[in-house]
């Protein structure tokens, strides 16, 4: 029988995950290109307000605006022969002869993160309307155009891993920023970059198989390629990256085990294979092959389970295997826990392409999760390249700067900060679904009207959201609010002051349906429940300490001992507090989220007797 119709359920991380997709209700069109069932918000749609979500965009989008354009464009012009005025980046961004790894990774994807950056400063551009930054996107796609040159990727170790970033950073400016040329030069960047590449997507065992000078070279991603190419595509980059998207899906050897309920994570690089997630979710809605749903669905459920309290995953860049004790035993054995701005990057894209297909608001419970606990608490990039990588979640743990500039994450940061406004709210035909709690406006059409509603908010380090809508004349539409997973009997939603009748359901989308008028104001409040979360069922005395979304860091020079019922009476210290108490006959303890944490040391995981 054909695994997919059979009813045969996997149990994933509390997770049930339907084989033949029971509750999926995307439409299919004629063409066999699939509908979502919603649909995130545009970027100029929605307005960050005052916390910490705006001041990280807007601290990263003058770091971009600060970088040195010479320096950025000056790799290419060295491979194009070109004068390459300026002072280098530095780290791995840069031409360097000392590059020997592991031993010195000096110029290691020189130019690597350019397009990765031109996205950021692109999707920036989107979100704020700013004529000097859609000014400096268009300058670098200017000065990049004529360095294109295959000579670039001559001796390259990863070609199809910047080939990939250059994509998106020039269908980027293109989509957001109004760059006319910018699919053009695509098209010169990609005939570069082709034969370069390898006939298929390889897994890096056959990477490894493939003679190569070093390691460095074992390691390239061309199984990342297809999301950005499908998106050239559906961009109106022409019909060629259609074709090439499909010739790089890792089908045989990822995507269809995956899709038949096959664990095939463990031992894989945790971030490029989550972002080949999104390359399956992308196959799904360009050619509706429910096999790729299946595979991203099943994929992601497989992450999940094997996921820090935190939701970051993957200790020392690699899925571990279930069931050995792992995850629990990095705790002891490695600072690098996290490769924080790129897993977070690449598990919101996922989790948004699963919400908008399924409905499934437990997608967004992870995106909160991930928002809170890793991404908003990473050290800000500066713009000699300085940038934050792995958070720390070892016994003895501390947020420091990666000790190279440049590193992968550096590019992602911008990415996925540019990208909060549009993994808060997503729309359809029905109305808005308000996925993330922030302070925030929307604005959108509904009915031929132009309709608009704004969050005020202090959570999570408060309860209570309150959402006023505004409109010209009535309108009859729904607002859905996420309800968390985690949230307890208590939860509220009241409509103008009196409690909505219908219950309120942990772990779903609850939506609230009615004829709206100007200033109508909903009030939610999230019975948000201390409890304590193993790091895996072979530590069941590893715990982390956990209120609403937050994962809760001890603080301090020392870490006191604990006894699981002590832990149970943590308190926020104030009303609004970054501050948590733990009191014990040994003492007190703080507790801080990860956003609030500096350079303090941390300890996620309190090893508690009973």
């Amino acid at each position: 029988m054909d695994p997919l119709s059979r009813r045969s359920m996997l149990k994933l991380g509390g997770w049930t995950i339907a084989g033949a997709f029971a509750g999926r209700v995307a439409g299919k069109g004629d063409s066999g290109s699939v509908t979502p069932l919603m649909s995130p918000a545009g970027y100029a749609d929605v307005s960050l307000l005052a916390g910490p979500m705006l001041d990280q965009f807007r601290a990263h989008h003058t770091t971009l605006l600060a970088m040195d354009e010479n320096a950025l464009l000056k790799p290419f012009r060295i491979a194009a022969g070109l004068p390459a005025p300026g002072d280098d980046l530095g780290g791995w961004y840069s031409t360097a002869i000392a590059f020997n790894p592991p031993a010195d990774m000096h110029g290691f994807i020189p130019g690597h993160s350019f397009g990765q950056y031109l996205s950021s400063l692109a999707r920036a551009h989107a979100v704020t309307g700013d004529a000097a930054t859609r000014q400096k996107v268009q300058r670098l796609v200017a000065g990049f155009a004529p360095t294109i040159t295959p000579n670039f990727y001559a001796g390259y170790p990863l070609p199809a891993y910047t080939f990939d970033k250059t994509t998106i950073g020039l269908i980027d400016a293109h989509a957001f920023a109004g760059d006319g040329r910018a699919l053009a030069v695509l098209n010169l960047a990609t005939d570069a970059a082709l034969p370069h590449l390898p006939e298929k997507a390889l897994t890096r065992p056959e990477m490894a198989a493939r003679p190569h000078p070093n390691a460095a070279f074992t390691w390239d991603e061309s199984y990342t390629l297809p999301e950005n190419l499908y998106l050239a595509w559906r961009r109106g980059a022409g019909e060629r990256y259609r074709t090439l998207a499909a010739r790089y899906l890792l089908d045989r050897d990822y995507f269809e085990p995956l899709a038949r309920g096959e664990n095939v994570v463990p031992g894989k690089h945790a971030y490029s294979h989550v972002n080949a997630l999104s390359s399956a979710a992308q196959a799904y809605l360009v050619d509706g092959n429910e096999r790729h749903l299946l595979a991203a669905k099943n994929g992601f459920g497989f992450v999940l389970a094997q996921s820090f309290a935190t939701g970051g995953w993957g200790p020392d860049e690699r899925f571990i295997v279930p069931g050995t004790g792992a995850l629990g035993a990095s705790l002891s054995t490695t600072h690098s826990s996290f490769e924080t701005p790129c897993g977070a990057y690449g598990h919101f894209k996922v989790a948004r392409y699963l919400m908008s297909v399924t409905g499934d608001s437990r997608y967004g419970d992870s995106m909160e999760r991930v928002l809170y606990n890793t991404i908003l608490g990473a050290l800000p990039m500066q713009p000699d390249g300085t940038a934050f990588y792995y958070a720390d979640y070892n016994d003895t743990g501390s947020k420091t700067y990666f000790d190279l500039k440049c590193p992968c994450c550096s590019g992602t940061l911008g990415q996925i900060v540019a990208d909060y406004g549009i993994s808060s709210y997503l729309l359809n035909e029905r109305g808005v679904f308000v996925n993330l709690y922030s302070p925030s406006s929307l604005r959108w059409r509904q009915n031929g009207s132009t309709l608009a509603l704004e969050q005020a908010t202090a959570y999570p380090l408060d309860s209570g959201v309150s959402i006023t809508v505004s409109t010209a004349t009535p309108q009859t539409f729904s607002i859905s609010l996420r309800i968390p997973a985690w949230a307890g009997p208590n939860t509220e939603i009241s409509v103008n002051g009196k409690r909505t009748e219908r219950p309120v359901i942990a772990g779903a989308f609850h939506e609230i349906r009615r004829t709206w008028s100007d200033t109508d104001r909903i009030s939610l409040l999230l019975d948000m429940p201390v409890r304590l979360e193993a790091v895996d069922d072979q530590h069941p005395d590893l715990l982390a300490v956990m209120q609403g979304p937050l994962a809760l860091f001890a603080v301090g020079d020392r870490f006191l001992p604990f006894q699981r019922r002590e832990l149970l009476t943590i308190k926020q210290t104030a009303t609004r507090s970054s501050d948590w108490r733990v009191r014990t006959p040994d003492g007190a303890q703080i507790f801080r989220p990860y956003f609030a944490v500096g350079s303090t040391p941390t300890r996620l995981y309190q090893p508690v007797s009973t």
